[in-house]
C-alpha cells in the first residue's frame, strides 16, 4: 500500500481545524494539527469557569459565505424549538428550523440570537454603528448635536487624504463625530492614535458603513414605495453555539480525530527548515522535548513574526526584519459573575430579569481602559449556570504582552477592573459573586510599524512552494472567523487543482462590504 501523502497544520483555531476537515474530505493528504496550547479554537475558544462560561473576544456566527453557512450547519444544526429564555419570555419571533434540534434536550444546536450591540458614552447609550436618532442627539446635548452636524458637512464637502485612519472616519463622520465615538476607543484598541494606524485597518472593519447612508435614508424615507426592496441595514440576528465558539471547535476537533486525522496538543512550533522554496521539515517542543516532524505540505496559522523567525538566516534580512517588528495587541479579559447590573434596560426588547440586551457593549468612556463588555446571558443561557438569578461578564482589555496590564497579578487586575465598571455606573462591587482572569497573545494582528512593508514577506512566503498561510495570524489580517476559514477552503482548493498561486488565499476578506451587513 502506498504511503499517503502528509499535512502539517499548525495551529488548531478555525482556519487550521477546518483545512484538516476539508483535506480528510476532498483529499487523500493526512493531516497532523500541531497545537501549542491545550485548547481547541484558537481565540474562537470558550473559557469554562465553576459553570460559566465564556467566549474570549464575542464571535457571532454570521457570514455572507454560503460554504461557511454550510459548514456550521453540518456540525451544529439551527435550533427547531425555543431556547431556555425564550421559553421564559414566550417568545414567538424566532425562526426555527423544522426538524432542527431543541435546545433543552440536545446540546448539539445553534441558537438564533438577536444582535444588539451599543456604544456607552457619557453614562448613556448610543446605537452601533452611530444613527440619527432623536434619541442620539438628545444623549449628546445640544451643543455637541449641533457641533456633529456642522462637522458632518464639513467633511462631506472637504475631503482629506485618507493616509491615516484618522482622516478615513473623519472623511465619513465629521471631526467631533470621529472624536467622540473613534478616537479613544480605537487608541484603546491598538493602543496609539488613529493618525498613525494605516487606514485599510478601518476599510477592512468599517467598509460601508457612513453617516452619508444614514443621513440619506433619513431624507428619504418618507418618499420611498414600500415595494419590498430593502435597504442595506446591519443583521438583526445570527447564530451561536449553545455552549459557545469553543464547543463548535471541540465538535469539528472529534470529527478529524474520527475521520484519520491527527491533533497533537502541548506542541509548539519552533524552527521550520527550509532551502528558501520549500519547507523540509519542523522542529518542535512536545512534552518538554525537542522533536523534528516531516510532512508533504505545510499550513500555518501561526503568527507571521514566529514563523519567519522560526526559518532562520535562509530568510533575506530585509523580510526578516519587516516580519519580526510586525505589531500585535494582545487581550485580557475578566469574568464576573454578579447579582444584578446597576445599568437599567429601557429598550423595548424583553430581557430575563430585565437586564439590558446587548450582547456586547463598546465602552466610549475616556476616563477608563475597559474596551468592551460582554454580557454572555444574551449570547446563550445555557453559558450562565444560574441564568435566571445572576449575571454573567466579560471585561475586555487590550493591551501589549509585557506590558503594565498583561504584568498586573490576577487578583489586582481583577480589582482594577472591578474599579472601573463601579466608576463607571455599569456594576456595584458588592454584587460580585465570583471571577476569572484570561490573557490572550498576539489576539490582533495590528497594521502600523513595519506592516506598510507587509508585501515583501508577503511575497516571499509565496514563493515557499509547499507553505499555505491561512488564518489571521497566518495572514497578519484582522480577519472574521469566518474569513480565517474561507482562507483553509481556498487553500485546500488550490492544493487540489495544482494551483502554485496563493492569490485566491489572501483575496479573501478584500471586498469593500461591511461584514455584518445584508441587503
Amino acid at each position: 500500500m502506498e504511503n499517503k501523502k502528509t499535512a502539517i497544520i499548525i495551529g488548531a483555531g478555525p482556519a487550521g481545524l477546518c483545512a484538516a476537515y476539508k483535506l480528510l474530505t476532498e483529499t487523500d493528504i493526512v493531516p497532523i494539527i500541531l497545537e501549542e496550547s491545550e485548547f481547541i479554537g484558537g481565540i474562537s475558544r470558550t473559557i469554562e469557569h465553576n459553570g460559566n462560561r465564556m467566549d474570549i473576544g464575542g464571535h457571532r456566527f454570521f457570514s455572507k459565505s454560503e460554504e461557511v453557512n454550510e459548514f456550521w450547519a453540518k456540525f451544529m444544526p439551527t435550533q427547531g424549538a425555543p431556547s431556555k429564555d425564550d421559553i421564559i419570555l414566550g417568545t414567538k419571533d424566532k425562526p426555527l428550523a423544522e426538524n432542527g434540534p431543541d435546545p433543552e434536550k440536545e446540546d448539539k444546536v445553534m441558537l438564533v440570537r438577536n444582535r444588539v450591540s451599543r456604544i456607552y458614552f457619557l453614562k448613556k447609550f448610543f446605537d452601533y454603528p452611530i444613527s440619527l436618532k432623536f434619541q442620539t442627539f438628545k444623549n449628546m446635548g445640544f451643543s455637541r448635536t449641533m457641533r456633529a452636524g456642522f462637522g458632518y458637512v464639513k467633511s462631506a464637502l472637504f475631503k482629506k487624504e485618507e493616509d491615516s485612519l484618522r482622516n478615513f472616519y473623519i472623511n465619513r463622520f465629521g471631526k467631533p463625530l470621529y472624536e467622540m465615538f473613534f478616537e479613544d476607543y480605537t487608541e484603546k484598541v491598538w493602543g496609539r492614535n488613529p493618525a498613525n494606524i494605516d487606514p485599510s485597518w478601518g476599510a477592512q472593519r468599517v467598509k460601508g458603513l457612513s453617516l452619508t447612508k444614514a443621513v440619506l435614508s433619513v431624507i428619504t424615507k418618507p418618499f420611498k414605495k414600500k415595494d419590498g426592496n430593502v435597504e442595506t441595514s446591519l443583521i438583526e440576528q445570527y447564530v451561536y453555539p449553545k455552549k459557545g465558539p469553543g464547543q463548535l471547535w471541540e465538535t469539528v476537533a472529534e470529527e478529524i480525530e474520527k475521520l484519520g486525522g491527527s491533533i497533537i496538543k502541548n506542541c509548539s512550533v519552533k524552527t521550520l527548515e527550509t532551502n528558501g522554496s520549500e519547507i523540509l521539515s519542523v522542529g518542535v517542543i512536545r512534552g518538554g522535548k525537542e522533536e523534528t516532524m516531516k510532512a508533504d505540505y505545510y499550513f500555518s496559522t501561526m503568527p507571521i513574526k514566529d514563523l519567519i523567525d522560526g526559518m532562520g538566516s535562509t530568510v533575506p534580512s530585509d523580510v526578516h526584519d519587516i516580519a519580526v517588528n510586525l505589531p500585535y495587541r494582545d487581550f485580557i479579559t475578566v469574568g464576573l459573575l454578579v447579582n444584578k447590573l446597576k445599568i437599567k434596560n429601557e429598550t423595548k426588547i424583553k430581557t430575563v430579569g430585565n437586564i439590558v440586551p446587548d450582547c456586547w457593549i463598546y465602552i466610549q468612556e475616556r476616563d477608563v481602559k475597559i474596551g468592551r463588555l460582554q454580557i454572555f446571558n444574551n449570547w446563550s443561557p445555557y453559558m450562565v449556570e444560574d441564568f435566571e438569578n445572576k449575571v454573567w461578564i466579560g471585561l475586555e482589555y487590550f493591551c501589549n504582552e509585557g506590558d503594565e496590564l498583561w504584568n498586573m497579578e490576577d487578583k489586582a487586575f481583577i480589582d482594577f477592573a472591578s474599579d472601573e465598571l463601579a466608576k463607571i455606573g455599569i456594576i456595584d462591587k458588592d454584587d460580585i459573586l465570583d471571577s476569572v482572569r484570561a490573557k490572550v497573545k498576539k489576539a490582533y494582528p495590528a497594521y502600523f510599524g513595519t506592516y506598510s512593508e507587509f508585501d515583501k514577506v508577503k511575497n516571499y512566503l509565496d514563493g515557499i512552494g509547499n507553505l499555505w498561510c491561512i488564518g489571521r495570524n497566518g495572514q497578519h489580517r484582522y480577519n472574521n472567523m469566518d474569513h480565517s476559514m474561507m482562507t483553509a477552503f481556498e487553500a485546500v482548493r488550490a492544493l487540489k487543482r495544482g494551483d502554485t498561486s496563493r492569490k485566491a488565499v489572501w483575496n479573501v476578506n478584500t471586498e469593500k462590504e461591511y461584514h455584518e451587513e445584508k441587503k
